[in-house]
C-alpha cells in the first residue's frame, strides 16, 4: 500500500485524491518535462534564474510523493543538449542547482531506498559536476526501491544515435549479422535499458511538446499536459496526473473490447 501515514492531513484534498488512485493500475514509470521556470518567475517580475531555484521544491516534493507512491522509477527532464544555447548565467545556475540539489538531498535519496542514475552524455559535463553524479551513484547502487532517473544533457536523438554507433560497433566485433537486431536489443542500447518504457509522460506549463524526450520510450505512453507551471507543480498535481492516467483505456494500437466484439460479429 501507499506509504503516505503521518503525511497527509486527514479531510484534505490530497487525502481525498490519494483514495481515488487504484493500487492495482498503477504506471510503473512515470517521466517529467519540467517546464515553465521561467514565465513562472516573469509573472512575478523576477529573473528566470528564480524560477529555476523554485523549481527545486517541486522536484523535491515529486520525487518523495512518487516513492511514497513506490513507483518503480521517475525520469526528470533536467537539462537538454538544447539548453546549452541559454544565457551562460542561466546555465551556470541551473547546473550550480543541480549539485546543490545532490548534496542536499543524497541523505534523503538514502533513507527512502531510492537508486540515483542519469540519462545523457555525462561525459560531456564539467569534471565536478561529473564526480557529484558518480557519488550519488555510488552512494545510492544497492538502494532497491525507485529508480530516480535524471536526464541530464539530455536529447533524444542523441540517445538513438549513441545506442546505433555501440550496436554497430559490436556487430562489427562480433561479425553478427544485422538482421538480427530488435527492437528489443536497440532497447537495450538506450540509456534507459535498465527501466521499462515510461507508461505516463507529463509535461508541465501547457506546451503541446516532446521536445525531443524520450523519443524511442514513449511510443506507447500516455501523455497528460497541464498549464501549472513547474514551480507550482505539487503532491495534488501529480495525484490528478495519475487519476487521469488510469482513466485512460491503454490498446498499445490494438481495439477496445467493445470494438473487438464489433469486429468479431461483423465477421
Amino acid at each position: 500500500m501507499f506509504d503516505f501515514e503521518g503525511v497527509l492531513e486527514r479531510g484534505s484534498r490530497d487525502e481525498f485524491l490519494l483514495h481515488q488512485i487504484n493500487p492495482e493500475k498503477m504506471p510503473q514509470h512515470i517521466a517529467i518535462i519540467m517546464d515553465g521556470n521561467g514565465r513562472w518567475a516573469a509573472r512575478r517580475g523576477r529573473p528566470r534564474v528564480v524560477g529555476h531555484r523554485a523549481g527545486v521544491q517541486a522536484v523535491r516534493q515529486s520525487v518523495e510523493t512518487a516513492a511514497r507512491l513506490k513507483l518503480k522509477a521517475l525520469t526528470l527532464y533536467a537539462f537538454s543538449v538544447e539548453n546549452w544555447k541559454r544565457p551562460h548565467l542561466e546555465v551556470v545556475t541551473l547546473m550550480s542547482l543541480l549539485k546543490e540539489f545532490l548534496r542536499s538531498e543524497l541523505a534523503e535519496i538514502k533513507r527512502n531506498n531510492i537508486r540515483f542514475t542519469t540519462s545523457g552524455r555525462i561525459e560531456e559535463l564539467d569534471r565536478s559536476i561529473q564526480k557529484e553524479i558518480a557519488f550519488a551513484k555510488q552512494q545510492t547502487e544497492s538502494n532497491t526501491g525507485m529508480v530516480l532517473n535524471i536526464a541530464l544533457n539530455y536529447g533524444g536523438r542523441n540517445e538513438i544515435v549513441d545506442a546505433f554507433r555501440q550496436l554497430c560497433s559490436d556487430y562489427q566485433r562480433t561479425g553478427r549479422n544485422p538482421a538480427e537486431i530488435s527492437e528489443n536489443e536497440i532497447s537495450r542500447y538506450l540509456y534507459t535499458a535498465e527501466l521499462p518504457d515510461p507508461d505516463l509522460l507529463i509535461r508541465t506549463s501547457g506546451e503541446m511538446r516532446i521536445s525531443n524526450f524520450l523519443l524511442w520510450q514513449i511510443a506507447y505512453s500516455e501523455i497528460y499536459v497541464v498549464d501549472t507551471l513547474w514551480p507550482d507543480f505539487n503532491r495534488i498535481s501529480l495525484f490528478e496526473a495519475i487519476i487521469e492516467f488510469q482513466k485512460r483505456e491503454r490498446r498499445y494500437g490494438g481495439l477496445a473490447p467493445v470494438e473487438q466484439s464489433a469486429a468479431r460479429m461483423a465477421k
